[in-house]
């Protein structure tokens, strides 16, 4: 297997040939290559935006992205909770075999593999600028001494990430629990969101004239929910004044709405530097809704389970000429599924042998049929509380309940909500469906906890 280092070695031997021989200066492969932005929003439900249906919160800008791009109904995160998906989107491999299945903890000792080739090593060697602003929490903090952060994986510019920890509330200047170092440049009651969006715009600027991969890694709007106070005024309003589904939460809209205005910020950078039509923009979010805040009907379960509340999430992708604007998709995808698709796009995929449990989404993108495939999912929460295997294949799910060793079996087809375990009509289907689960947990290395080991750990 090619590791990070011989993988950038090679990657940057053959950009230095490529440019020697004029390639880059003639008529440029890289040129070609589209620049990539990928938003990534934090607890985020599926129901949470206006393209899904919401008639409370405020997405304007979203929304238009979605009529411009393809919207993806049954797309899913690779785990209930941020870390484990985080680390599948940069390598492109299931939680479980990263070993990363729940979030990370301040005071943890682990950190995403350093040997990996990241998500940004792709881009970086297929010759792209690389940078990301916001949330990482995918290695310890600096009071941990950790050995890297977002800069240790291939990110050429690392801006407004966290230091001392995920924002949970710290969402004004000064932020308290992401960097006290950070100093404000939009006054001085700066908020979080207003700050990610306006370097995103500096980053895009910076590097209009070359490929780029940027990741825009929200903290919003994870809990401690904070909006800013006219546009929760503004909500609280409406919210009076109109009838909408239970759970409608004014505070969470706030923040929300800017994370919008951030997407509509970008649209129309990129329309004023001339580059909308090479940029890929994808949207999407690292897990389901926390439940206790929001609604996340029709979906049972929210966030930290794996009923589909927890783990099907929005995802919109925007490719001009390549994805037919205003389109659907209903094919389940899952987070590792993008390495794949950007691996295929800068051809890095002919240069690296990382494993990849991913598959690329690009014939997707053009609106073509694939063939069905199982999606899994391992949820081992440090706390030993309900931990939890899942599978899906085709309109069947199937969730194993280690603890008890009880299954649930769903028809997603016609019981979205999860509402009816059919498993005693389908005994077959069960033992067919477990009999994957098991093999794939063989395949991956993926642990089941031992509850009591985590009890003693507790006490």
């Amino acid at each position: 297997m090619i590791g990070r280092r011989d993988f950038l070695k090679i990657s940057g031997s053959a950009l230095a040939a490529c440019s020697m021989g004029g390639v880059l200066e003639a008529f440029p492969f890289f040129r070609k290559k589209p620049n990539v932005i990928f938003i990534l929003t934090d607890d985020l439900g599926w129901t949470e935006l206006g393209c899904y249906g919401n008639k409370f919160n405020e997405t304007p800008n979203i929304d238009k992205l979605a009529s411009q791009g393809m919207l993806f109904s049954d797309a899913y995160a690779a785990a209930p909770v941020c870390s484990p998906t985080r680390a599948s989107l940069m390598t492109g491999q299931y939680p479980a075999r990263v070993g990363i299945n729940d979030y990370l903890q301040p005071e943890t000792g682990w950190h995403l593999p350093e040997d990996i080739v990241s998500l940004a090593d792709i881009f970086k060697g297929a010759g792209y600028v690389t940078g990301m602003t916001g949330k990482w929490h995918l290695s310890g903090y600096v009071n941990q001494k950790v050995k890297y952060g977002p800069e240790g994986y291939g990110f050429d510019e690392v801006l407004i990430s966290e230091k001392t920890g995920i924002a949970q509330g710290s969402y004004f200047y000064p932020y308290e629990k992401v960097d006290r170092n950070i100093k404000p440049v939009l006054g001085e009651n700066e908020y979080l969101t207003d700050r990610l969006n306006y370097e995103s715009i500096k980053f895009i600027e910076r590097h209009k004239k070359h490929p780029f991969f940027f990741f825009k890694s929200h903290y919003s709007p994870h809990w401690v929910l904070r909006g800013k106070d006219e546009d929760v005024r503004y909500f609280e309003e409406k919210l009076k004044n109109g009838t909408y589904y239970d759970k409608a939460n004014p505070e969470l809209a706030a923040m929300l709405k800017v994370v919008d205005e951030g997407v509509g910020m970008i649209m129309d950078k990129l329309e004023t530097l001339g580059i909308s039509d090479r940029t890929v923009i994808v949207f999407a979010s690292d897990n389901g809704g926390d439940e206790p805040l929001t609604s996340i009907l029709p979906l049972r379960g929210g966030k930290s389970t794996l009923y589909e509340g927890g783990i099907r999430v929005p995802l919109i992708v925007k490719w001009p000429g390549t994805v037919q604007p205003g389109s659907e998709c209903k094919t389940p995808t899952i987070t590792p599924d993008f390495y794949a698709t950007f691996s295929g796009i800068t051809g890095a995929n002919t240069i690296h042998s990382q494993h990849l449990d991913g598959v690329s989404i690009v014939p997707l993108l053009k609106g073509q049929t694939v063939d069905k495939r199982a999606l899994y999912w391992h949820y081992a929460p440090q706390s030993g509380e309900n931990p939890c295997g899942a599978i899906r294949l085709g309109h069947w799910k199937l969730m194993e309940f280690f603890e008890t060793q009880e299954v649930e079996l769903y028809d997603l087809a016609n019981d979205i909500e999860e509402s009816k375990n059919v498993a005693n009509q389908y005994p077959e289907k069960v033992r067919e469906l477990r009999d994957l689960l098991s093999e794939w947990r063989k395949d991956t290395g993926a642990v089941i906890p031992d509850r009591q080991s985590a009890i003693n750990k507790d006490e």
